[in-house]
């Protein structure tokens, strides 16, 4: 793991480094030999699996399920309502509970957020109305590890918004099952469908539309980088929510910062997936040994103890810094999507934070709740992209429609300003479109 002093050199090698998504890791290249013959680059994969869903259909999803995943052929892409009620009765009770409250508590927060979203207006003969999208499809990736609280953080806001039909997308695991936990939080959120369709071809059948899977207004949800990829290509066919890559944790300290929870949570954000980046940036250089010491006691202790040390030695680093000035302008060239601020008076620095999908005030706010139980969707901007994008929303469920709608009187009186300004883009049928208002009988 980085571990660097003074901000010059912090900005100059932690944003020098590539894109994780640049490296991928020899058993995926492996992986990509096996299936197509040859070495190819992700978006020519991405491209190919793309071209034989939207001309193959149903048949090319269940392929690369087979060829990607392992399934059987013959299995079924359409989840059945009995396999939903069987998953009910697999899934222990505490856990249900576990995700109804956090359920409860996403609705909240989003319904909240909606009074502020779904806002028309009219003045001086023009106006807006909000409307929601009818149909929306959910990405929820892992068939190794599941992740039910992703199945909520998606289709929880966009039932708020009010869409009709939430459809959801995930791999299965080589015998056919889907785990039951993202079945049970499926039920729980509202999901109507869910299909067996892992990775690229999850995405390009709800892009495209099958026969069994429903052509979808927008993909929401995070993914590895071929479903990242497989968002990008697609943005304009269908719309997109963002394009989410591996986690990102930075972690800012002062000298009152406790070492043992500063290495709780970057234990934490880097088991996340083996490219996860976790940064810790301190006031003071002795914390960082401090620090060091508690990740080498909880390293081992963890379940996916291989991937986080992996993570840490990829892209981990921990920065020592002069003030908590030069520790936020780090943060904010870093746009990261998360920021925990182990500080003394955390909100006296929410003001100057600018670029972060979801910043945790103070060392009460562990991410991990900010992951399950608080109310804000995670899935978050990464990649730098928290420069200019926001977490998911009910916003990301909702388009605004414009309208015009203006008296004779007005339209007498803008004609000329109006005709002018076509005349000088040449566009003399658009200047006697309104100048014909101007003699109009009203």
């Amino acid at each position: 793991m980085l571990v660097l002093k003074g901000l010059e050199e912090a900005r100059r090698r932690l944003l020098g480094r590539p894109p994780p998504e640049e490296v991928l890791p020899p058993h995926v290249r492996e992986r990509v030999r096996e299936v197509f013959g040859e070495d190819l680059p992700v978006q020519e994969v991405v491209r190919r699996i793309l071209a034989h869903v939207r001309a193959q259909g149903d048949e090319a999803v269940a392929r690369y399920n087979h060829l990607l995943d392992g399934l059987p052929l013959d299995v079924p892409l359409a989840v059945t309502e009995e396999e939903m009620d069987q998953a009910w009765e697999e899934v222990p009770d505490d856990l249900i509970k576990a995700l109804q409250e956090a359920a409860r508590r996403v609705e909240a927060f989003h319904r909240r957020q909606l009074e502020n979203a779904q806002r028309a207006f009219q003045g001086d003969g023009a106006g807006q109305v909000v409307r929601p999208l009818k149909r929306v499809g959910i990405y929820v990736p892992g068939s190794v590890v599941s992740y039910p609280s992703t199945v909520l953080m998606t289709a929880i806001p966009a039932r708020v918004a009010g869409v009709e039909e939430v459809v959801m997308a995930t791999p299965a695991s080589p015998n056919g099952r889907v785990a039951p936990e993202k079945l049970v939080a499926a039920r729980i959120a509202g999901v109507s469908r869910v299909f067996r369709a892992g990775g690229v071809q999850g995405i390009a059948a709800m892009a495209y539309g099958t026969a069994i899977v429903p052509p979808v207004d927008k993909i929401c949800g995070p993914g590895n980088v071929f479903v990242a990829t497989a968002k990008r290509l697609l943005f304009g066919q269908v719309g997109i929510d963002g394009i989410f890559g591996p986690s990102e944790t930075v972690i800012m300290a002062d000298d009152g910062a406790d070492p043992a929870l500063l290495a709780a949570d970057m234990l934490a954000g880097a088991e996340h997936d083996e490219v996860a980046t976790v940064v810790l940036i301190a006031t003071q250089e002795g914390l960082l040994d401090e620090v060091q010491k508690r990740l080498e006691w909880g390293l081992p202790r963890l379940a996916r103890r291989e991937v986080a040390q992996r993570a840490l030695a990829a892209r981990g680093a921990m920065v020592a810094v002069s003030d908590l000035r030069e520790a936020m302008e780090l943060a904010n060239a870093l746009a990261p999507e998360h920021l925990c601020l182990h500080v003394r008076e955390p909100r006296a620095l929410l003001p100057l934070v600018r670029n972060v999908g979801c910043v945790f005030l103070g060392p009460a706010a562990a991410e991990s709740l900010g992951d399950y139980m608080v109310g804000p969707s995670h899935v978050l901007p990464t990649g730098g992209s928290a420069r200019f994008s926001s977490p998911l929303g009910v916003w990301d469920f909702l388009k605004v429609i414009t309208y015009v709608d203006i008296t004779w009187e007005e339209a007498r009186e803008l004609a000329p300003l109006a005709a002018a300004i076509a005349r000088a883009e040449g566009l003399t049928g658009h200047a006697a479109a309104v100048e014909a208002r101007m003699v109009a009988e009203a």
